[in-house]
């Protein structure tokens, strides 16, 4: 079997409290290895003797805490082993949105208040936009509108592009940089092949571990249901397709001069609207199945990152439908600025808030991968 000891590059670094105690207990399963069929968590330990930090992070944001290993371990509380995975995983890996953020000062921003922070940001900025659109004429702002440029009579088309344009930018090299280091710290040599890339792609898209070993996860009890993969799809598929509706609307007006809103078959409507849907059903369902979890598997002391990351997504969403529902009213002022609101604070909040999770995560499948393809490969 192919064995993977701890690198000097970060071998050396201190363990945090939480990173111990998952030491503690992989050195525990790693004596047991009862669970290895369950995820990709346990074999990954298994080619390890030691854990350095970097080591701990990767099998931490590994896990999809689909919570099989907790009730399945023969060692989980009140066994004087104290075994419980989901739960120290889940401690690791929120620590690590905050040890690799860009610029490192921001990374605890959200930690304890996330919901509010990010309320606050959006609603300041959609107050701020409504002003702005209000105060250069109330009777556009407040006026009914229709056909192509309708949006940009109340808030010009230069200006949303420049404000825009900017935090997603930022955002774009605050994540970059913050996958980045994470990748430094976990990454041995050949982790980053491009089959590696394409098993993770494959893995990520069907979200492979969290069926807890195929029967199902576990949310609030030992009974296995698909209902959190099924809401992880709707938001992660509803968010693509959003993206790729603003994708393609910006082809429409560089490319073709055609300039928003567009008619309800045009394309990017079809898929914002399908993504919309998507981002309202399942962040419903993740907080829904979140409010129901086992509270032996959760990390409560990031309760506030992972509702303000949900409540932003859900948002987005709904106010996005609401615009494109009413956009023909003289509420379409309103709730554009909101809209506006809650996509700029989502932009600036995507590099601390829960939204790494799926980025450090497909890195954590690619280096998986590039360690199964060695192992199979005899090293």
């Amino acid at each position: 079997m192919l064995d993977i000891t701890s690198r000097p590059d970060h071998g050396a670094s201190l363990l945090t409290a939480n990173q111990a105690e998952a030491e503690r207990l992989m050195t525990v399963c790693n004596s047991c290895r009862y669970c290895e069929g369950l995820c990709a968590v346990f074999p990954a330990m298994e080619l390890r003797r030691e854990f350095a930090a970097g080591d701990l992070n990767y099998l931490a944001n590994l896990c999809h805490s689909c919570g099989a290993c907790y009730y399945d371990c023969q060692f989980s509380p009140p066994h004087e082993f104290a075994v419980n995975v989901p739960q120290t995983l889940a401690a690791v890996r929120n620590d690590s949105y905050a040890a690799y953020a860009w610029p490192p000062f921001l990374g605890g921003a959200f930690r304890r208040n996330g919901l509010t922070i990010s309320l606050v940001m959006a609603l300041s900025i959609g107050a701020f936009f409504a002003a702005m659109m209000a105060f250069n004429d109330p009777r556009v702002m407040f006026g009914s509108h229709a056909g192509p440029g309708a949006f940009y009579r109340i808030m010009p088309h230069e200006a949303m592009v420049a404000v825009f344009g900017a935090a997603f930018a930022y955002a774009i090299v605050a994540l970059v940089m913050g996958v980045r280091r994470f990748w430094m710290d976990i990454a041995g040599h050949g982790d980053g092949s491009v089959p590696a890339f394409w098993q993770a792609v494959r893995d990520a898209a069907q979200l492979r571990y969290l069926d807890g070993g195929g029967v199902g996860c576990m949310n609030d009890d030992d009974k296995p249901t698909d209902n959190r993969r099924l809401y992880h799809h709707l938001t992660f598929y509803g968010f693509g397709l959003c993206f790729a509706s603003t994708s393609v609307a910006t082809i429409y007006a560089y490319a073709f001069g055609w300039h928003a809103p567009y008619a309800v078959y045009d394309l990017p409507v079809v898929l914002g609207t399908l993504g919309g849907i998507g981002l309202v059903i399942g962040p419903i369902g993740l907080c829904r199945a979140k409010q129901k979890r086992d509270p032996a598997m959760v990390d409560a002391s990031r309760r506030g990152m992972d509702t303000g990351f949900i409540a932003m997504l859900f948002l987005t969403g709904l106010t996005g439908l609401l615009l494109l529902v009413l956009r023909a009213t003289p509420a379409m002022g309103t709730l554009l600025a909101l809209h506006l609101g809650f996509v700029f604070s989502f932009f600036v909040t995507m590099p601390y808030s829960k939204f790494v999770h799926g980025l450090y995560r497909f890195g954590a499948l690619m280096k998986y991968a590039g360690e199964r393809r060695r192992e199979m490969a005899g090293g």
